[in-house]
């Protein structure tokens, strides 16, 4: 038994069945880290003896019957943009290089309380600020299926790790498929809930009306789980809504008939990859032989929706990075005359060139000449990208799309065309301009064994609704028990 190809649920039982010892997993997955880190590159920092630590203290609890949690003990990994008391949290740039958060983000607060353990925070791009994991001011991290590929982006650190079994799990964030596309190109389970789902709070800013906070795992019964965790109304957190709790593993029944799901055309017109285009079309007749009714529908957003995604999300990025002056907190540059020069010199020489690619975009697009040309227009086809949606959830409970059109893509393949690496989000930006809820789950493999992913939309707060759809695909499909990554180099 290999323990870190094990999802989750899996480990739980075989420490209920007295099979494992918290001690040997954590063990198993620190000498994974060592193995595999060289060569994948996902985290920015390692936290492993401090999480030895730590299950020291917890098992101790749990030997005293002073906790009695399921989940105690079983290590996760975080994106680097979720703030950590005492542990450097970096957001991947030179100008957070140094930065020691004195707080917890609601989401670790939440993990603590489960008694989870950190054993990380993982590689992203920086300010979360990409689609491929190469903005990162520390390294380039790489896909475990191909060590010549991305991994997506900006949570490529989070997705490699759990594809490269050196975590069961990880923490993401998802602005505009932050968490999916990079899901989608390591053949793992990806998770972008509604908006206002889970607490923003303690997690750095990049487009506050866009960014949410998700799991990443091996399987579709994880991120029920882990949903279930970080899950809930936060007061901290003003755009986090307060509604009842509720169990999303309890959704996951391993039936969709009667499921109507939607397949937009636009979704899979010109510019999809061939074979991502028919595993999807794969997928599609196992839902009709599972009993579900598929139609195909015209959702009119996507050729909108990646133009309004850059626009805002620009322009909140620039409000958001403005914080970062070189004063405050943050890089601040050695040599300067004056406050302005102070300004400047440490801007430039702590952000990269896609962040301030982005920042220059927003400021733009928010100044006096240019605001109701692009951001103010940008809002209105926003509001009507949220009325075609729902209009299509009147008569469908699950959109499906691909997670992005084409497999993970060489490194160095699209950092000199911008507008190439852009294009990647396509199928994904539209769900957060709409607030909704997405999963992205593997259907196969192209004729190079990298992994394809089909991407389940679901209507806000129907979270249940989209990890039942996909649990049912799982179990039938079972891509786990089919591929595995292999860390070569083509």
């Amino acid at each position: 038994m290999n323990i870190t190809d094990l999802s989750v649920h899996e480990l739980v039982e075989k420490l209920e069945n007295k099979e494992l010892t918290r001690k040997e997993i954590l063990n198993a997955y620190i000498d994974r880290i060592n193995e595999k880190e060289d060569e994948v590159k996902a985290f920015v920092t390692i936290l492993d003896k401090e999480a030895l630590n730590k299950l020291d203290d917890i098992q101790e609890k749990i030997d005293n019957g002073e906790i009695k949690n399921r989940l105690a003990g079983i290590p996760i990994g975080i994106k680097d943009n979720m703030c950590t008391k005492g542990i450097k949290t970096t957001c991947s740039s030179k100008m957070l290089e140094n930065f020691v958060s004195p707080y917890d983000a609601t989401v670790i607060e939440k993990l603590n309380e489960e008694n989870l353990i950190n054993l990380g925070k993982l590689n992203m791009d920086e300010f979360a600020m990409g689609g491929s994991t190469e903005h990162s001011y520390f390294k380039k991290t790489r896909n475990p299926w191909n060590l010549e590929r991305v991994p997506g982006g900006s949570s490529g650190g989070s997705a490699a790790a759990v594809a490269a079994g050196m975590v069961p799990w990880a923490l993401g964030s998802d602005t505009g498929g932050s968490i999916r596309q990079p899901a989608s190109f390591c053949g793992v389970v990806g998770l972008k809930p509604t908006y206002g789902l889970v607490s923003r709070y303690g997690l750095v800013a990049f487009a506050s009306s866009l960014d949410q906070i998700g799991p990443i795992t091996k399987d579709v019964k994880d991120s029920a789980i882990l949903l279930n965790i970080i899950a809930g109304h936060d007061k901290k957190d003003t755009t986090s809504v307060d509604m009842p709790k509720k169990d999303y593993v309890k959704a996951l029944k391993n039936d969709v008939k009667g499921l109507k799901i939607g397949v937009p055309k636009e979704f899979l017109a010109e510019g999809t990859n061939k074979e991502v285009k028919e595993k999807i079309e794969e997928a599609i007749k196992i839902y009709k032989d599972l009993g579900a009714t598929v139609e195909e529908i015209s959702l009119d957003v996507a050729k909108y929706s990646l133009a309004t995604y850059y626009i805002i999300a620009c322009a909140e990025a620039s409000s958001n990075l403005g914080r970062f002056d070189g004063i405050r907190y943050g890089y601040r540059a050695k040599d300067y005359k004056d406050l302005n020069e102070l300004f400047k010199k440490s801007r430039s020489e702590g952000f990269g060139d896609e962040v301030k690619r982005r920042i220059i975009l927003g400021t733009y697009v928010l100044s006096s000449g240019y605001y109701d040309a692009y951001y103010k227009k940008a809002q209105k086809v926003r509001t009507l990208v949220m009325n075609e949606f729902d209009k299509a959830f009147e008569k469908y409970d699950v959109i499906l799309t691909p997670t992005s059109p084409t497999v993970a893509f060489k490194i160095g393949e699209k950092t000199s065309d911008p507008l190439q690496m852009y294009l990647s989000d396509i199928c994904t930006v539209s769900v957060n301009i709409a607030g909704l809820p997405g999963i992205s789950i593997p259907c196969g493999v192209d004729s190079n064994n990298m992994p394809i992913g089909m991407q389940l939309i679901g209507n806000k707060f129907q979270e249940e609704t989209i990890l039942n759809a996909a649990y049912t695909f799982e179990q039938k499909f079972k891509f786990r028990e089919k591929y595995k990554p292999e860390f070569k180099n083509s």
